[in-house]
């Protein structure tokens, strides 16, 4: 890595976004559902639903949801039957999953604080990876799309939905002037914190474009990587195997 990466739009060395990020989490976590239907307008749970549809999971198999959080893609997998362990870097985060989950009865989940990067989990533990919203908050992404490779049985999926800007013509810039100056407004009315969520709307402007991102997935080992647009290209699937 090199000696400094981005945080939003600020240059920091890499511990110093690892901690920032860790912060901006902590300080979100109990608003963090709430924000997310307030950003999206709701669009996010449909998203979820239709990535989940994509992973099929299926009942006993192994999944790794990586910065899982609070519990929204686990609890739709282990609801197909799936035994999804739970992995965040973020302890705040986790717990707010764990009480969403005894409210709502459901049980079986495993939770584990885990960096992406280096996962503490042993080659091929897992027939499936996902990550939502996460990959943009890590400080070193390839090693953590290394990671998600390396945990994967021989011929199983990797399956990531993340934030990407959009190509639309006239969206964009609709999107773009809603990001700046309203997202950051909301979190601080909401969420009492207008510096977290400025942060998350820039981590949505640096990240990769879905052909670049979807090269890296390839680079770090899987075949058949594939981006599916969503929303004018807001969000995207991208997929890949192991082999």
């Amino acid at each position: 890595m090199t000696d400094q990466v981005n945080f939003g739009d600020e240059r920091v060395t890499p511990q110093e976004k690892t901690r920032r990020v860790g912060a901006v989490f902590s300080s979100v976590a109990r608003r963090y559902d709430v924000m997310n239907d307030l950003m999206s307008g709701g669009m996010h749970r449909l998203w979820k639903d239709r990535f989940v549809a994509r992973v099929k999971p299926r009942a006993g198999e192994a999944i790794l949801d990586m910065a899982g959080g609070t519990g929204d893609v686990a609890f739709r997998m282990a609801k197909r039957g799936a035994a999804v362990t739970v992995a965040d870097i973020n302890s705040d985060m986790l717990e707010v999953g764990k009480e969403r989950a005894e409210t709502r009865g459901l049980a079986g989940l495993e939770w584990r604080v885990e960096n992406a990067e280096a996962l503490t989990f042993a080659d091929a533990s897992f027939d499936a990876y996902t990550i939502v919203f996460g990959i943009r908050n890590v400080t070193d992404i390839p090693a953590a799309l290394r990671e998600a490779h390396r945990v994967l049985k021989r011929g199983e999926r990797f399956y990531c939905m993340e934030f990407s800007t959009s190509d639309w013509p006239g969206f964009s810039n609709l999107y773009e002037a809603f990001a700046t100056n309203v997202i950051p407004r909301i979190g601080k009315v909401v969420a009492h914190d207008e510096d977290s969520y400025r942060y998350l709307v820039e981590s949505i402007r640096r990240f990769p474009r879905p052909e670049a991102f979807k090269k890296m997935i390839a680079e770090a080992g899987f075949v058949r990587a594939a981006a599916v647009p969503m929303l004018g290209g807001l969000v995207s699937i991208h997929s890949g195997w192991k082999i």
